[in-house]
């Protein structure tokens, strides 16, 4: 479903991903943990086809994500760390422009809009200018917008950054109910709490060289640790 193989990135001398060989099953919530500065962030961008590999490859659904660029966003969703949003158009109208790009017709769009304000609860503010949002409110219509076309695919990186409790439960309930309905979720974030409950998976990145790729269950055995032990402990042991 997401295969990386030998995947690097170098600006200048700084190699941000070093040989990144992954794979995400198809219905599988993927946790991507890493200190900051660990390449996450730029892997996703190489996934989505905004930067080009220094070598290696990535593909998502069988299609190569830089060659196919295009192509892919039609069956991927994706919540950047800070989405842009058109401060002078409503939650409704952003959300119809997004679903006539991904080709549905006015009409089509028009119901997609309005039904994906309902979904994430925009209330009367969907029809007000995303200027006058709340950063809780500018990433659920963010949500929206990577989920509108229905993608088979979210890739949704540090979705509950900047978000304060009540935002962050909202989120990690969406993603665990999106998560439920058998998308297949990359999902990039530092709350590991968060990742222990919605992911089958973590893979731990440092210094852009993937360190593990496991349950929880088997990280704690990887280290001789009990149940009690939470995937946090666990990370800062591996990553110190």
């Amino acid at each position: 479903m997401i295969e990386t193989d030998g995947l690097t990135k170098r600006f200048g001398g700084t190699l941000a991903v070093d040989g990144l060989t992954l794979r995400v099953e198809p219905g599988e919530v993927m946790g991507f943990l890493g200190p900051n500065g660990s390449g996450k962030t730029t892997t996703i961008r190489l996934l989505m086809g905004l930067l080009r590999p220094s070598t290696g490859r990535a593909s998502i659904l069988g299609r190569d994500c830089h060659a196919d660029a295009v192509g892919l966003k039609r069956e991927v969703g994706y919540l950047p760390d800070e989405p842009f949003l058109y401060p002078y158009l409503t939650g409704v109208e952003t959300l119809e422009l997004v679903a006539g790009l991904h080709g549905f017709s006015p009409a089509e769009a028009r119901r997609r809009a309005d039904a994906s304000a309902e979904q994430i609860g925009l209330g009367p503010a969907a029809r007000a200018y995303t200027v006058t949002y709340s950063l809780g409110m500018k990433k659920r219509l963010a949500l929206a917008l990577a989920l509108i076309h229905e993608p088979r695919v979210l890739i949704l990186d540090e979705p509950t950054n900047g978000l304060d409790p009540a935002g962050a439960r909202q989120m990690r309930t969406a993603i665990a109910e999106y998560a439920a309905g058998g998308r297949t979720i990359f999902l990039s974030t530092h709350l590991l709490d968060a990742a222990e409950r919605l992911c089958h998976r973590v893979a731990i990145l440092q210094h852009g060289r993937l360190r593990a790729v496991a349950t929880p269950a088997e990280l704690r055995a990887r280290f001789g640790a009990g149940p009690e032990t939470t995937l946090e402990e666990l990370f800062l042991r591996m990553t110190a």
